[in-house]
């Protein structure tokens, strides 16, 4: 479901960078998408980390393959071979069951987390092993649709920043948020956006 601020998002980023207004314009019929669940979110994000997103995929069909759904039960039935063997490493084969065991032990209040603030939640979260900030911070755009996220460490988000702002060379952290001041407080969507710049499909957590 595309957030409700989406539309006034769009048009605050067009109307403040007029790097993001053409973006915006090119890839009007996409918006944020989630599949509306926790652990997948955080499974997701934990496969993906340090890999190609094609790769990610890869892996993540071939455990859907495997389980058929994947759910913190499905999850915590396998053994960690069997995790291996859809192409996970082992570090994020016990990741992802350690996650598993946070949710079917009851350890997440998801409902408290919607009262709390951005960085608060993700100390929440990076308490799990497997879970960084860059994690935390894909489950916060996707699952809890927050609107001023600016997930720096992404190297998709670094790598399209260079394209559109710096024609091509390294930019410092400072000077990057720099750049993306004027995008608040809607940073959560102009990352999205600049990651369509790159990949024009939007990949959903």
């Amino acid at each position: 479901m595309t957030p409700k601020y989406w539309p006034q998002a769009k048009r605050e980023l067009a109307h403040a960078d007029p790097v993001l207004k053409p973006l915006i314009r090119r890839h009007r019929s996409y918006a944020l998408g989630s599949r509306g669940d926790a652990y997948q979110t955080l499974a997701r994000a934990i496969v993906g980390q340090q890999i190609s997103v094609k790769a990610a995929q890869s892996v993540w069909d071939r455990l859907l393959a495997a389980v058929g759904a994947v759910s913190p039960a499905a999850i915590d039935a396998m053994r960690v071979d069997a995790l291996r063997a859809c192409g996970l490493s082992e570090r994020k084969a016990l990741y992802l069951r350690d996650l598993a065991a946070h949710f079917t032990g009851g350890l997440f209040d998801l409902a408290a987390w919607q009262a709390m603030g951005d960085e608060d939640v993700i100390a929440e979260l990076i308490k799990v092993r497997g879970i960084g900030r860059w994690t935390a911070e894909m489950f916060l755009i996707f699952y809890m649709a927050r609107p001023d996220v600016l997930p720096l460490a992404d190297l998709g988000l670094q790598r399209a920043i260079q394209l559109q702002y710096g024609s091509g060379r390294k930019l410092s952290e400072r000077r990057m948020r720099a750049i993306a001041a004027c995008w608040a407080p809607w940073r959560s969507v102009a990352t999205w956006y600049l990651w369509r710049s790159l990949d024009p499909i939007p990949v959903e957590y």
